[in-house]
């Protein structure tokens, strides 16, 4: 990634903090497990780590909202490891700025907040008619996707100018794009129908991220709603302004052609 201007580049952090490394290992150690003894940890029904809305609720394990959060899927290594990736990559510097503590919670935060919502949204979504029955909620989530989104926003909002350059697609962005940049590559995605992210959980983890910096008010770039209905009047009022300069213009152009017009009525 490149510093600040893009005077300089470098792979990586400077340096991987233990609690980044300690994530890492335990996310690794488990998902050895998971092929191990699979169905046990697995994300079948029958594993009982995955956050499944029906058995959240209707069975009240409860647990399965943060214990998902260590597990992935068995059958791609590719889950994990971008997962991991992205932790250490922004994990990393985070954590260093912040201290581990300060990060293992905001980290555990995000992750089981969005647990929560996994289990939570569609019951919300049945009780207006949006979505399926409850007895038809019996779909499986994990993956630390939620965790690590969230650490992603935390540090756009952190470092919002630093450039970074992708992999794929390889260009350099700024930070603070770097989310609605994963999420338009996922809405891509999914439209061929080859997808199966939880765009649930990680829009789940942003939202749990975006509100915990709000409320810690340690984190000067997190926007607040405050500011943003702020943004958003200071957008509209610029919007009617030059919607006034364009209706005078308008008018001035009228005239200016009338004044031109060699006939004349008296």
């Amino acid at each position: 990634m490149y510093g600040r201007g893009g005077a300089q580049m470098s792979f990586g952090p400077p340096q991987t903090p233990e609690i980044i490394k300690n994530l890492m290992i335990a996310n690794g150690v488990v998902f050895i497990a998971q092929l191990a003894g699979p169905g046990l940890l697995g994300f079948n029904v029958t594993g009982f780590g995955v956050v499944q809305p029906y058995a959240v609720w209707e069975k009240f394990e409860l647990w399965r909202v943060f214990t998902y959060m260590w597990l992935h899927s068995p059958t791609s290594i590719l889950h994990i490891a971008f997962n991991m990736f992205s932790l250490w990559m922004f994990g990393s510097s985070l954590a260093l700025l912040w201290g581990e503590e300060r990060f293992l919670r905001y980290y555990l935060v995000c992750g089981t907040g969005a647990g929560f919502l996994i289990a939570s949204l569609p019951y919300l979504l049945s009780m207006i008619g949006i979505a399926s029955p409850v007895s038809d909620f019996g779909g499986v989530t994990l993956g630390a996707s939620g965790a690590v989104m969230g650490v992603l926003l935390a540090y756009s909002f952190t470092w919002p100018d630093r450039t970074i350059m992708l992999i794929f697609p390889p260009i350099p962005i700024k930070a603070i794009w770097l989310i609605p940049l994963i999420f338009v590559m996922e809405w891509m995605s999914a439209s061929t129908g080859n997808s199966n992210v939880s765009h649930t959980g990680h829009l789940a983890g942003v939202l749990v991220g975006w509100i915990y910096l709000v409320n810690e008010g340690r984190t000067p770039g997190a926007p607040t709603p405050q500011g943003l209905l702020h943004k958003w009047r200071r957008y509209r009022m610029r919007q009617k302004i030059r919607a006034v300069h364009r209706e005078d213009q308008q008018d001035r152009n009228r005239w200016r052609d009338d004044d031109d017009d060699p006939r004349r009525f008296h």
